[in-house]
């Protein structure tokens, strides 16, 4: 594995933060106090490709692969780490889920639109009493005649009220049965489709989390991704990919967390000396970066395993994981750092650590990780 960044990681990190110097960067906490979504904002990240990384350019994406894909978002993440997860909920889950699962109608019919952010992507799983036990989702789709009629609600969805295009798993079989859900493209304007009630959090307040509710909407079954009764099987599919783009997120914000800690540190004077120098912060610095470093190599070699398209599921959960909880602890030390500057909005590292929190919950929570991981090394 080569740890060097490549010339596209390189241009493409220049660019966001030239881009994000002006774009991003002035608007956030506005965004953050006003839980304002930018959807305008995602329309110029797909001008610069950066909605359809991953997708071939047959299809008008950007055609890179998950180094570039993780640079991207670690990136987004830094400036602000909302702005990078809707990014990467657009790119890994709808847009992945059409990409790696759809027909040559379907790919040519929405990952153009996607790649260029035309169309902004939801993906809804989650379910008000069925959030890690996705098996007892009670979203049902009815077979009738060439169409489906889908009842339910999805919570906790990015994108779930401004979303152009979603894909949705429901469930077709017996309750509980894997191979009894089925994943549908649904697109805005649908009869009985819309989006509920948004979500008031924490952290990542400018990315939009919403209700997807569906009122005997009927969906042409032209609209079903893979074959029927597929559909969570897919999604755990889908799961180990995005949970590289969590520990790409992740690993963004302990590393824009680390960058304010280290420059306050050395501009910030105590006893006539600046506090980096005294130990009990200089080893605060030291233990951020040697757990960003392990954070850094462990998403990597998830991502460069996806780019040799080798089964990911033990290493996506092993990066996304320890990613995440480095994450959490990295913003913490950081507003420790900064002490009472730390408690107030004038500097950064309090938004890192309210976002940060999401990443140990958002694509499987830290305990099913465990569980994942754990199931794996017992394989061996």
């Amino acid at each position: 594995m080569n740890f060097e960044l490549n010339e596209n990681q390189v241009m493409i990190a220049q660019m966001i933060r030239d881009f994000g110097a002006k774009e991003i960067t002035p608007f956030r906490k506005e965004w953050d106090d006003n839980q304002h979504f930018p959807l305008d904002l995602f329309k110029k990240l797909g001008e610069l490709g950066l909605m359809g990384v991953l997708v071939p350019t047959q299809y008008g994406g950007s055609g890179f692969g998950y180094f570039e894909y993780v640079t991207a978002i670690a990136e987004l993440a830094k400036l602000d780490p909302a702005i990078g997860l809707s990014m990467a909920a657009h790119n890994s889950l709808c847009t992945g889920h059409i990409m790696m699962f759809g027909n040559e109608e379907q790919k040519q019919k929405y990952l153009p639109k996607l790649a260029t952010c035309e169309y902004l992507g939801a993906w809804g799983l989650t379910e008000p009493n069925t959030g890690s036990d996705a098996g007892n989702m009670r979203t049902v789709a009815v077979k009738d005649g060439d169409h489906y009629v889908i009842n339910g609600a999805k919570n906790f969805i990015t994108h779930g009220y401004s979303g152009d295009v979603a894909v949705v798993i429901a469930r077709t079989g017996e309750v509980g049965d894997s191979h009894g859900m089925t994943a549908f493209i649904v697109e805005k304007g649908t009869p009985g489709f819309r989006g509920g009630r948004k979500e008031d959090k924490l952290g990542m307040r400018a990315s939009e989390t919403a209700e997807l509710i569906f009122e005997d909407c009927r969906v042409h079954e032209s609209q079903v991704l893979g074959e029927v009764g597929e559909g969570f099987i897919q999604s755990m599919k889908i799961l180990d990919g995005g949970r590289i783009s969590i520990a790409a997120l992740s690993l963004g914000i302990a590393e824009g967390a680390l960058q304010e800690s280290i420059q306050y540190s050395k501009e910030r004077q105590q006893f006539n000396q600046p506090i980096s120098r005294f130990q009990g912060i200089a080893f605060k610095l030291a233990d951020m970066a040697t757990q960003v470093e392990a954070a850094r190599l462990l998403t990597f070699k998830a991502a460069d395993l996806k780019n040799r398209g080798q089964k990911v599921t033990l290493e996506g959960a092993q990066a996304k994981y320890y990613a995440s909880e480095v994450a959490v602890s990295v913003a913490n030390e950081a507003v420790q750092i900064f002490g009472g500057y730390g408690f107030t909005k004038d500097y950064p590292v309090e938004k890192y650590y309210r976002d940060a929190k999401l990443c140990t919950i958002g694509e499987g929570t830290s305990e099913i990780q465990k569980i994942v991981i754990s199931r794996e090394v017992l394989k061996k």
